[in-house]
This record gives structure tokens, sequence and C-alpha cells, in this order.
């Protein structure tokens, strides 16, 4: 368990001195070791989602939802990181989740704005004449 207390201390400096990338590779490397380590798993998906890997940073955030459905963060992550990829309709439910769970105001502005989209964009429904 050290090696992956030392990987995530590593990782986390990675992040931190702004290489998300760097800290991607060693917070892979903990996550191999720990499987299901909802620690281990957020931080390498703030590092995917500030490296801009979207389709990684989805596919652990989705993971962090299954093992704890109940985790705001990840679902406002996870919102998020749909929202970034123009998926707007996707990211709603998990921002209106998150909003729900963690009561934060600044959640909630998240909720109105990605609202705003769907209701705007492309995924909008057409309006009735």
């Amino acid at each position: 368990m050290t090696d992956v207390v030392e990987l995530l201390r590593i990782g986390r400096g990675f992040r931190a001195a702004g290489d998300p990338s760097g800290a991607a590779r060693y917070l892979t490397e903990a996550a191999e070791a720990v499987p299901g380590d909802r620690t281990v798993l957020t931080e390498l998906a703030l590092a995917h989602f500030q490296s801009a890997a979207l389709g990684r940073a989805e596919a652990v955030l989705r993971e962090l939802v299954e093992l704890d459905p109940s985790d705001g963060y990840a679902r406002l992550l996870l919102g998020r990181t749909l929202s970034r990829q123009s998926r707007h309709a996707e990211a709603l439910p998990q921002l209106k989740l998150a909003a729900a769970l963690t009561r934060d105001p600044e959640v909630q502005a998240e909720v109105t704005k990605v609202q705003a989209r769907v209701t705007t964009g492309p995924e909008a429904p057409p309006r009735a004449p």
C-alpha cells in the first residue's frame, strides 16, 4: 500500500504543478494497483479532466458513480465532463443530482447554465408554432 500512497502523492504533485498528463500516468498506475479505490479514482478523473482527456475522465467518473451513486462530487465532475463535450442533455441529470446531493449554490448555478444550453442549443426540442 505504501507504493500506492507514493504514486498518489506524486500524482497530486504533478497536478498541483500544472501537469495533469504527468499526474495521470502515476495515478493510472495507482488505480491499477488498487481497483475501486475512490480517492485514487477521483484524483485520476481530475487529472484526465484537467488534461482534456475527456473520454478517459468520463469512464473513470462513471466507475466512481457506479461505486457510490450518492457521490455528489463525482456526479458534478461527470456532468462537467459531459458538458465540456457539448453533451449538455446528458450532463443535465448528473448536474441536477449533484446539486441535490451537495446543496451547493455554485452547482445549482451550473445546472442553470447547462439547462439554458439544452433549451436553446441544437439538442433542444423543436418549439411549437
